[in-house]
């Protein structure tokens, strides 16, 4: 009974080595494949948080400047930061753009709106950008497109509902 049991592991032993040995060139290329996928990975990863410590440090250099008068270098840089379509420091600049009234221009301040709403953040953050444009539009004499986005803010059921339904009621 021993016996018979140690040969049936040695049969097990000497499928699994004819298996690898068979299968050689497989299982190297797939170690490599997944180690240079890995490798990949970690590089996207170190790359991303480069990326968002260079944004954080420009809104904070916008920040400074905007403290030290320099509205227009300000606003230079804040555009930067929105034009790098980060999910954090883009929002964070039009919030700061919008609050401290650094462009009168119309179009540039929805094109901005628009750059936000094409990232790919939370519907809840989402909703407070369309919210935000919807008071912005309808401030700037552009009542009926700033009624629509509070519409469809009702519509799709939002956090916001609530404030989107006092503001259609006034």
């Amino acid at each position: 009974m021993e016996q018979e049991q140690n040969n049936n592991q040695n049969e097990f032993k000497d499928r699994i080595l004819f298996w690898i040995k068979e299968n050689k060139l497989k299982i190297i290329f797939s170690f490599i494949f997944l180690l240079t996928i890995l490798i990949i990975l970690i590089a996207k990863n170190i790359h991303e948080k480069k990326q968002n410590n260079l944004i954080s440090e420009k809104y904070i250099q916008a920040g400074l400047l905007l403290s030290k008068g320099e509205k227009e270098k300000s606003l230079k840089v804040f555009e930067e930061i929105i034009k790098s379509k980060n999910k954090f420091y883009s929002v964070l600049a039009l919030n700061s753009i919008l609050e401290k009234k650094l462009t009168e221009d119309k179009e540039k301040i929805l094109n901005f709106f628009e750059k936000i709403e094409d990232l790919n953040i939370e519907k809840n953050q989402k909703d407070l950008v369309m919210f935000k444009k919807a008071l912005y539009l309808i401030k700037n004499s552009n009542s009926n497109a700033g009624n629509a986005l509070l519409e469809y803010l009702i519509k799709s059921d939002s956090e916001l509902k609530f404030q989107a339904e006092e503001i259609l009621d006034k």
